[in-house]
């Protein structure tokens, strides 16, 4: 399996994308979030993947710079399915057969289910909103409750935000393993079972720690690199992935976001940049 880092970005950023990935493996694809706009649609297309690929999606919480690129992969399902069934030739004299369209998975919570198909169905044309009502299948999820997804177990929880209700989720990997997304808050010891001891973790860092009077993250609800770091530490944590960053420092954002969170975390340390790759079987 592996993580495609389609955006790497906190909400203002204008030179990457919105925080948004990609979980692949031989049972399909798993998008966690969407971004902010319809450049989802280029990164998906710049990472080798088109929308109608996407088997499950999960949004984590109902802010514009992780729900709205959710739009626009709906659409493009949508678009790609009707063009396939008005080119379906007649099988039979007189019977016209279509072709079944693409069925997808969306998880979120209440909050995000409800405010999700209310945009969709105000947003699309009949036409596409039929074929959502038909084939993309709105699943709410309730905090500790596990769904079947990729063929791998995926409990979601509520990471208790200070802001709006969001929820992350812990995937179980190979061998007991699992990987567990904290969504775009600092982590809360109310969630500590579902991180502690996690192969991975995918952590929000919004900036360095050293930089903290510049960016401001505790204002934002939003943790640094040494706060993120410290906490896999002390969690157990093999692995950590930090995400959902300021893009001041993005031409040199992987070597000093590395060499401050080393001082703080000694399993391995990831600091992609959009599209990046990550392996993790």
């Amino acid at each position: 399996m592996k993580i495609t880092m389609l955006g790497t970005g906190n909400a203002m950023v204008t030179e990457c994308y919105n925080t948004c990935f990609l979980i692949s493996g031989e049972e399909g694809n798993f998008l966690i979030d969407g971004g902010g706009g319809n450049v989802i649609l280029r990164q998906l297309k710049s990472a080798g993947y088109d929308c109608t690929e996407i088997d499950e999606i999960f949004v984590t919480h109902k802010h514009i710079d992780h729900i709205l690129g959710i739009i626009w992969v709906v659409r493009k399902i949508c678009q790609s399915g009707i063009q396939k069934k008005e080119e379906r030739p007649e099988t039979l004299e007189g019977d016209r057969r279509d072709k079944p369209g693409k069925e997808v998975n969306i998880y979120g919570h209440e909050e995000v289910i409800k405010l999700l198909k209310a945009m969709l169905q105000e947003l699309l044309w009949e036409n596409q909103w039929n074929y959502v009502n038909q084939h993309i299948h709105f699943i709410s999820v309730k905090d500790g409750e596990t769904r079947r997804v990729l063929d791998r177990k995926v409990t979601f929880f509520d990471i208790h935000s200070t802001k709006d209700k969001q929820f992350g989720f812990c995937m179980e990997l190979e061998n007991g393993k699992k990987l567990t997304c904290c969504g775009d808050e600092p982590y809360q010891p109310c969630v500590r079972t579902y991180v502690e001891n996690s192969e991975w973790l995918l952590h929000e860092a919004f900036c360095l720690d050293s930089q903290a009077d510049i960016f401001g993250p505790y204002e934002k609800h939003h943790s640094t690199v040494k706060d993120a770091c410290e906490t896999a530490e002390a969690l157990g944590v093999r692995k950590l992935v930090l995400y959902h960053t300021e893009d001041r420092n993005l031409p040199d954002r992987k070597k000093l976001y590395t060499e401050e969170g080393s001082r703080y975390f000694h399993g391995e340390l990831y600091v992609p940049e959009d599209l990046e790759v990550i392996r993790i079987d």
